[in-house]
């Protein structure tokens, strides 16, 4: 059962980051979902299923977007793997832990995409990138985190409830 919701949540999510995300865009920035949700399925189920995710929706992303297949796959698989080792060291319930880690995912995936992107072309205004991109980005995320990450902590607990009462009987 969690394979198949899992795979609809990415699906829905690229959809949505697609297509109607970019309309909510704020000074050109949208929040970056399918990082919150690699960051939250980490958190909230450890690193193997983060990296799985992750990987998934890297290619995704690879798949639609990208000019060489592998580096969001690898990008998302290393975030989910990254944060997925602390999945035992936090309460689950606490949201404010979930923000700071995807302020944290998002500054290494904007770092990761300025330093590829970027510099590798000459083009290296750091001021511009952490005023205009990075500074707006980390906000957006932190605000769009906390929704996100209490539906999927409610999916997760709905999930692990029906994984845990699969063999009852009675």
């Amino acid at each position: 059962m969690r394979i198949p919701v899992t795979a609809l949540i990415i699906f829905v999510n690229f959809i949505l980051q697609t297509t109607l995300f970019p309309l909510l865009a704020i000074q050109g920035i949208f929040p970056n979902t399918a990082l919150i949700i690699v960051t939250s399925y980490a958190l909230l189920r450890g690193s193997k299923e983060g990296a799985v995710v992750g990987g998934c929706t890297g290619l995704l992303m690879d798949i639609f977007f990208s000019t060489m297949l592998g580096f969001y796959t690898v990008l998302y698989l290393a975030i989910g793997l990254l944060f997925g080792r602390s999945q035992k060291n936090f309460y689950r319930e606490n949201y404010l832990l979930p923000v700071i880690f995807c302020a944290i995912s998002t500054v290494l995936y904007q770092a990761v995409l300025y330093t590829t992107g970027f510099l590798f072309r000459g083009e290296g205004n750091l001021l511009h990138f952490l005023v205009s991109i990075l500074l707006p980005e980390i906000v957006y995320m932190a605000i769009v985190t906390i929704p996100v990450y209490r539906l999927l902590f409610a999916v997760n607990e709905w999930l692990e409830l029906k994984e845990k009462y699969k063999y009852r009987l009675f």
